[in-house]
């Protein structure tokens, strides 16, 4: 099968299981599904149930495109790792001691206070997960201050575009654009057949995502980033992985001063894009309910 082709079929892959998975989440009981259920943005109710539904596809997908065992193993630490922590925070942190604990500097003000944020834990829990992936994809026979530095920089990548997917889920369908955004480059390269499942996975809950009856949440959103920083630490070399890395943290400290969304609504071309496929504001049209065709 040419690349082109086994990777169509990833995608198409991914896409069917995330829709799979979302039907059945809608056949669950309602009482089952309540811990996910969010106020979004309009002051209306929304899902988290896309997010373990994309973990899991995207997971899966990205496994099933891994080229080597230990590629393999790498996709199922990502996507899992940062997909259950994920989960962890959207449950943990919706208590109300927890709703005040946002970015790096609520972390640490719940830290000063004595007290561990579920995104603190969440952090860091995801961090271990990217040394994990570095671990097992940096290995240098005889030069260990290499395969130290390596194994730094994946997960630092891992771990980084985790984090900035999760600080673009604030409206419908943006995290899903910045997935393909970042991803549809890989592609064409070697990591092709890593990211084709996640990107299929994602699209595949884009329409729910877009009329907004689901979100990601952190679980999806952390899961589908942590799988695209692994494509972009198996496509890039070492230059290319500084640089990608300078640019995740750069993006990050900036997201603790200024707002993405203003940014984004005051930039034209960035405006429209984002606006793409969503509902126009003050629209009253009914929204769909969680896919349930039993």
């Amino acid at each position: 099968m040419s690349p082109l082709f086994r990777r169509l079929a990833l995608a198409g892959a991914g896409a069917a299981a995330s829709r799979g998975l979302l039907r059945a989440a809608g056949s669950l009981p309602p009482a089952t599904r309540a811990g996910l259920d969010r106020t979004n943005h309009r002051g209306e109710p929304v899902s988290l149930v896309a997010g373990p539904v994309v973990a899991l596809a995207a997971t899966a997908s990205a496994a099933a495109g891994a080229g080597t065992p230990r590629l393999r193993a790498a996709a199922l630490v990502a996507g899992l790792g940062a997909g259950v922590l994920g989960l962890y925070d959207d449950i943990a942190g919706s208590r109300p001691e927890q709703r005040a604990d946002k970015g790096f500097r609520g972390h640490l003000r719940a830290l000063a206070s004595g007290r561990v944020s579920a995104g603190a834990v969440k952090v860091a829990g995801i961090g271990a997960a990217g040394l994990a992936v570095g671990a097992l994809l940096s290995r240098t026979p005889g030069r260990p201050l290499r395969t130290t530095v390596d194994t730094a920089v994946v997960g630092g990548l891992v771990a980084g575009t985790a984090n900035l997917l999760n600080l673009l889920d604030l409206r419908p369908g943006r995290a899903v654009k910045a997935a393909v955004v970042l991803g549809a480059p890989l592609l064409t390269g070697g990591a092709g057949d890593l990211v084709a499942g996640p990107l299929g996975a994602a699209a595949g809950v884009l329409p729910e995502d877009l009329a907004e009856s689901v979100m990601l949440g952190d679980a999806g959103a952390n899961a589908l980033g942590a799988l695209l920083g692994l494509g972009l630490a198996t496509r890039l070399g070492p230059a290319g992985r500084w640089a990608a890395l300078g640019a995740l943290v750069a993006l990050t400290g900036a997201s603790e001063r200024v707002s993405f969304t203003r940014v984004i609504e005051a930039t034209p071309g960035l405006r429209e894009f984002d606006r793409l496929g969503r509902r126009p504001v003050g629209d009253p049209s009914v929204r769909p309910a969680v896919p349930d065709r039993t």
